[in-house]
């Protein structure tokens, strides 16, 4: 009997799990940054200021800290399917909740319980991909399941945008209150479907052929002896293991300017347009198109070369660059747009292709708990960032002062990161 292709079975599996993960995650992200709209209506009625906002972002990340590494072990114990259901339906019934929100506890509570059910998701998924893809085409996957963030921002802008103005006081709710009951039922629908289509592991597939699961399983043990990957299975070994912190902290860094990207960019949108909702949803969908195509392209280059550290670290670079220059840019709507555009492109590629990292150099159960212990110093950052945006933008009166805060650690990480050198399990 002809042995199948490696590449054919690979992209067999692509076919069947990658679509499915993709929309998961950019529902996941329209659902936790949400708020960055809906803030742009319920700051006024709720008598809020964007110290409050930032609180409230920040509180998202002291959920997902506090769930995140509990959450993976668990998904490498009890299995993907029953996890990942679990935590869809949950973070989606939460966002249906924000809709009663009435004041800064309200939101406080309802964002810790958001982050908390979404905790395990991404590191889960990144963890969850090291079962069905090699290194070298994992880059690839990664990227493409990160897409995940400028696509949640291609739908949920012009969609949040539409919701807000169009259904505004329809059965005597407000516009942000929809967008929250809507965007909340597709990760609750999503949740019960991935229990039946998702399983735990090629093992027990019953899509893929026990000649195909053989070429699956001889690429990942000759991958293991070429890359030395450490054995262990326990949580110690992680925390013990110097580069895990090292990346870690680098995370840190970078993560406190993905989230200023993500969650400020349309406040900095409204600030300078001065126009309304709808328009501003439409200009963010607009950046998120761009930079989209500027992350899968940056991410083939990346594989094509099988180099890391420099795409990675270049990247981060032009977007801290362009966060910098923003206060240059306050008066042109245009020029606004350039720079959002490039600074979104570069972190959006620096979270796709910095996964492949830690995900080479661990393997096995171990590399849940690496994965999820980087992404929780990433959750420190997502915690530390909106709230002291949010603080300096009330103190200091310009949104601006907290950006270029951000790109400063941002250019710290990413020199860090380039001056750590390539090794080789950072080769794909």
């Amino acid at each position: 009997m002809r042995k199948p292709d490696q590449d054919a079975v690979y992209r067999k599996i692509a076919l069947r799990l990658m679509p499915f993960l993709l929309a998961c995650y950019v529902i996941a992200q329209i659902d936790r940054f949400n708020i960055s709209f809906a803030k742009l209506q319920f700051l006024g009625d709720l008598r809020l200021n964007d110290a409050i906002f930032g609180f409230a972002g920040s509180f998202f990340y002291v959920g997902f800290m506090a769930f995140e590494v509990p959450s993976n072990l668990l998904l490498a114990r009890v299995g993907v399917r029953k996890i990942l259901s679990s935590l869809m339906v949950g973070w989606g019934a939460v966002t249906c909740l924000l809709m009663f929100a009435r004041n800064d506890l309200d939101l406080y509570v309802l964002r810790f319980l958001l982050g908390a059910t979404q905790a395990g998701f991404l590191p889960g998924v990144i963890f969850y991909l090291t079962l069905w893809f090699p290194d070298r085409l994992r880059g690839r996957a990664n990227a493409l399941l990160i897409t995940g963030i400028p696509m949640a921002g291609i739908v949920g802008g012009p969609l949040a945008g539409w919701i807000m103005e169009n259904m505004q006081g329809l059965h005597d709710l407000r516009g942000w209150q929809w967008l929250f009951l809507l965007e909340g039922i597709p990760a609750i629908l999503l949740g019960m479907t991935a229990y039946v289509f998702l399983d735990n592991d090629p093992a027990s597939s019953a899509w893929l052929s026990a000649s195909e699961k053989r070429a699956m399983l001889n690429e990942r043990g000759a991958g293991q002896a070429r890359l030395g990957v450490k054995n262990s299975e326990t949580l110690w070994a992680v925390v013990r293991d110097f580069k895990i912190w090292q990346l870690g902290l680098i995370y840190f860094g970078y993560f406190c300017s993905l989230n200023a990207v993500v969650l400020w960019s349309p406040t900095v949108l409204a600030m300078v347009s001065e126009k309304s909702v709808g328009l501003v949803g439409w200009l963010s969908g607009l950046v998120a198109i761009l930079s989209t195509i500027g992350m899968i392209a940056i991410g083939l280059s990346s594989d094509h070369f099988k180099e890391r550290y420099w795409h990675v670290g270049v990247c981060g670079l032009i977007a801290a660059g362009c966060l910098l220059l923003l206060p240059l840019a306050a008066k042109s709507v245009g020029l606004t747009m350039v720079l959002l555009i490039l600074a979104a492109t570069g972190v959006y590629t620096v979270l796709g292709l910095f996964w492949t990292i830690p995900g080479a150099y661990l393997e096995s159960k171990a590399a849940a708990g690496g994965i999820a212990l980087i992404s929780t110093f990433g959750a420190f950052g997502g915690v530390v960032s909106p709230a002291l945006i949010g603080w300096l933008k009330v103190k200091t009166e310009s949104l601006y002062v907290g950006l270029s805060t951000v790109a400063v650690l941002l250019v710290v990480s990413m020199v860090a990161l380039i001056l750590s050198g390539p090794s080789a399990g950072a080769r794909a």
